[in-house]
């Protein structure tokens, strides 16, 4: 008798895991970016130097960043760094990385609040490091779609 019930339930629990995989939504695809922390300790995306990026809040992405040595390197290695600082300096949690000579692909989601962000290096890569980073525009995507119409 036991058996049974627990085959009943096993049944029963594959029943209900196809049905809701079958309804489930599948995520968006995260969206690349791809940049380059150049030797000159610049970011660029293609041949434009320190880029404006806009993406939708909570959006997800792959930032793929080649990495190539600058003048200096960090003890353990890092190359260049990258942390994303909101409007009040804040590194935006998940935005922070230390990146490694070569091409690093790095899972983030953007963050919530629509707003304008600024990416830092945060490795002392040369004289010309406090120019190093880029702009992060987050659109709201309700805003987005209302002015598309």
């Amino acid at each position: 008798m036991r058996k049974l019930l627990q085959a009943g339930l096993l049944a029963c629990a594959l029943a209900a895991s196809s049905i809701c995989d079958s309804q489930s939504i599948s995520p968006a695809s995260p969206r690349i970016i791809e940049l380059t922390a150049d030797r000159d300790s610049r970011y660029r995306q293609g041949h434009k130097a320190s880029p404006t990026i806009e993406v939708f809040a909570g959006e997800p992405l792959i930032l793929r960043i080649t990495a190539m040595r600058a003048k200096e390197v960090a003890r353990d290695g890092s190359v260049h760094g990258l942390a994303l600082l909101d409007h009040n300096s804040n590194v935006v949690a998940g935005w922070r990385f230390f990146l490694h000579a070569g091409v690093q692909d790095l899972a983030v989601t953007a963050p919530m609040d629509p707003g304008r962000y600024t990416a830092v290096c945060i490795v002392i890569c040369s004289d010309g490091h406090d120019g190093m980073g880029f702009t992060l525009i987050v659109n709201d995507p309700k805003t987005s779609a209302r002015e598309s119409k």
